[in-house]
């Protein structure tokens, strides 16, 4: 079976991983890895700051708490996306307002952003789907203009640019995930990059217990979200060589382009002339013509070892979403779409021309070109 993604940990890695254990960096915030980590992935975002957690879910959480929004708020968000996103303002007692997506680049379709700004409307926060940057320009003109927060989700985007800025440095705070299937990984891990000095003492603050002075005292209620320094030094490894991955990610998606290019039916992964993306999967849609559905297709290929992911439930659909007290009904019909008829193809950056041109002709049989 070719797996949906798997990921590349070498001796580079593995040697900095030992090497932190015997430096005893285990628990806590103290060591060289975790500072080191911190300070280098903020200078390759072009921020100020970068404040290491636990996931890129608790990420989310933090800088949505850190941001001190929750009971009586609103938070806009793409429809679209994985359901941490939704979480973050969920878990904090705000209500996460889904944006459909727009036809293009999947992302939260920004001619819809202000009509559903309330004045409960506390923040947006922006999902760069599948390594596409969202236009944050306009966005942010957009958040500028109504006094919201920007707050990025980023899990999918490590290195994608905007008119060659990185995401997770336009908003309030960008939000990374460092989970085994994301550009890189420590494992389990996240990072929120921000600009602003008391958002990051305040992240810094409640990531950790909220401790204080004297040490046991506690003014606020924080969290356990550390990452432990030996997660960190792998962070550091890997990130060490994000240029080498996101080549080969770009050269993945140049590779499936040429294999499945003029394929009635197959929407292939776009990227805007203003846009650096970083295909974090290579996501494509299944419409008529194509000789068989979405479903159809991720069976048939299953059936020859090839492993597909189909796209996100849209957040209009969640049903614990739907029992929330201050629950918007809002039509998502495009993101309604995508969920029915987008998958992603196997997207790892080790993989070879080879396989991938035996995916693409797998998928070219399917729809029944084979020999045309």
């Amino acid at each position: 079976m070719i797996p949906v993604f798997e990921p590349d940990i070498g001796e580079h890695e593995i040697n900095a991983v030992v090497e932190a254990l015997k430096r005893g960096e285990i628990s806590g915030t103290f060591g060289e890895a975790l500072a080191s980590f911190e300070r280098e992935f903020a200078a390759y975002v072009g921020c100020k700051h970068a404040i290491a957690c636990s996931s890129g879910t608790t990420a989310l959480h933090l800088a949505v708490r850190a941001a001190r929004i929750g009971v009586g708020n609103e938070i806009l968000t793409s429809a679209s996306t994985n359901i941490a996103s939704a979480l973050a303002a969920y878990h904090n007692g705000a209500v996460p307002v889904p944006v459909d997506s727009e036809s293009q680049t999947w992302n939260l379709n920004l001619d819809l952003l202000e009509e559903l700004i309330t004045p409960r409307t506390r923040a947006v926060m922006p999902v760069h789907l599948f390594g596409h940057p969202v236009d944050m320009d306009r966005l942010c003109a957009i958040a500028v203009r109504h006094d919201l927060l920007v707050i990025e989700d980023c899990a999918e985007s490590h290195g994608a640019t905007c008119r060659g800025r990185m995401t997770g440095s336009f908003g309030d705070m960008g939000c990374f995930s460092f989970y085994a299937n994301k550009i890189i990984t420590t494992g389990e891990g996240g990072m929120v990059t921000t600009d602003d000095e008391q958002l990051a003492g305040r992240l810094r603050l409640l990531r950790n217990l909220a401790f204080t002075k004297p040490r046991f005292w506690h003014e606020e209620a924080g969290y356990n979200f550390r990452m432990t320094g030996f997660q960190a030094a792998m962070g550091l490894a890997q990130l060490r060589r994000i240029d080498d991955i996101i080549a080969n990610k770009r050269r993945m998606a140049r590779i499936y382009n040429e294999r499945l290019a003029d394929i009635p039916g197959l929407r292939l992964p776009p990227e805007e002339p203003w846009a650096k993306n970083v295909f974090w999967m290579y996501a494509l849609t299944v419409d008529p013509p194509f000789a068989i559905s979405r479903d159809e297709l991720a069976s048939g290929l299953s059936a020859v070892g090839i492993e597909t992911r189909t796209f996100f439930c849209p957040m209009n659909q969640q049903p614990f979403l739907q029992r929330q007290p201050g629950y918007r009904k809002i039509a998502c019909p495009v993101a309604d779409r995508l969920w029915q008829t987008g998958l992603y193809l196997p997207s790892a950056h080790t993989l070879s021309e080879e396989q991938i041109t035996f995916i693409g002709e797998s998928v070219r049989r399917a729809a029944g070109l084979v020999g045309r």
